[in-house]
């Protein structure tokens, strides 16, 4: 079986919206977008009003950065937390770069409403945002495909709901985006809530490696220490220098030329959620290179999808599975 994504092509718009009728705009803005097997669920509704106003929120324009935060139920004081380094971020980048067009979407896969007063931090820094809903919960990597499609940025970035950016963390990136142009990916030095580096970048997994990391006790898994640390990296990622190539990063901060993001076609919506960064990052480094620079910092308050219960694993195995039948079983 053939497993390759390609993104969805999308046909020429070229009704108003007077001369069709409810059903048939949202069949047909649905198909724009490559989801009109989620709306034969019944599950999401959209006006092409709604769909070219989010589709031309950001000019194109080279001085131009655009953020996709997807929110489900999201922690409210957290998200207000990455609202507000986020704030301060883009405070700090317009400093160095006057004139920058800055847009943040916010798409709703279900609980923000609600959750408006978490906006204010964006209203106080005068920055644009675009609240993409009606959809239902469509997963992680479709949800960002929304913002994806409709930002021309020059620059986007990929950002979970459970991030905070220390204050130079968008200018110091956009700096190192700029000077070295073989650079199509940026990910950060990713920090926990005590302070201590998280070792998100990754090389190719094996299912022992996965089971043994997300499953097993705290005990047993130290037998595995050594294997592990080989598998997160820790050979050879620190907190000073410069890595090339990492072969996987985390999806909670990816900071990418938007030409690259666009002609990979965004994430494969075909995962739900966990392992949509593992195969973007993959095929990220057909067309473009990827760079760990730890002197832009963030600060992750996620965890494991092991801790959050049995919904959760079962996603996280069937999009291994996805993940493994496409790149290849190793077992150990």
């Amino acid at each position: 079986m053939n497993d390759t994504y390609e993104a969805p092509t999308k046909p020429d718009l070229t009704l108003y919206a007077s001369e069709i009728s409810v059903a048939d705009e949202v069949e047909l803005v649905l198909k724009m977008i490559g989801m009109e097997e989620y709306n034969k669920a019944g599950r999401l509704s959209i006006s092409i009003f709604q769909y070219m106003t989010i589709n031309t929120a950001l000019p194109l324009t080279e001085n131009s950065l655009s953020v996709s935060i997807v929110a489900y139920h999201p922690h409210l004081e957290q998200f207000a937390q990455t609202l507000r380094t986020l704030a301060f971020a883009c405070g700090a980048l317009r400093t160095v770069r006057p004139g920058i067009a800055l847009h943040v979407y916010l798409v709703d896969n279900g609980g923000l409403p609600g959750a408006e007063s978490a906006f204010e931090p964006l209203h106080a820094g005068n920055i644009e945002y675009s609240v993409i809903s009606g959809y239902g919960n469509v997963g992680y990597g479709r949800g960002h495909n929304l913002a994806i499609d409709a930002t021309q940025s020059r620059f986007h970035l990929v950002l979970n709901p459970d991030i905070d950016l220390a204050p130079e963390a968008l200018t110091i990136a956009l700096q190192w985006l700029e000077s070295d142009e073989r650079t199509g990916l940026l990910t950060p030095h990713i920090a926990d809530e005590a302070g201590h580096q998280q070792f998100l970048c990754r090389r190719l997994p094996t299912v022992f490696d996965l089971f043994a990391r997300g499953f097993l006790p705290g005990s047993i898994r130290k037998l595995f220490a050594k294997r592990l640390d080989h598998y997160e990296l820790r050979d050879a990622i620190d907190d000073k220098n410069v890595f090339w190539d990492p072969p996987i990063v985390s999806g909670c901060f990816m900071l990418y030329h938007t030409d690259v993001l666009k002609q990979l076609g965004g994430f494969d919506p075909r995962y739900f959620l966990y392992f949509e960064d593992y195969d973007l990052s993959l095929r990220t480094h057909d067309i473009a290179r990827v760079a760990y620079v730890p002197t832009v910092r963030v600060l992750h308050h996620g965890g494991d999808a092991a801790r959050k219960g049995f919904t959760h694993i079962k996603l996280f195995i069937t999009s291994a599975i996805r993940f493994f039948n496409r790149f290849g079983w190793r077992w150990l």
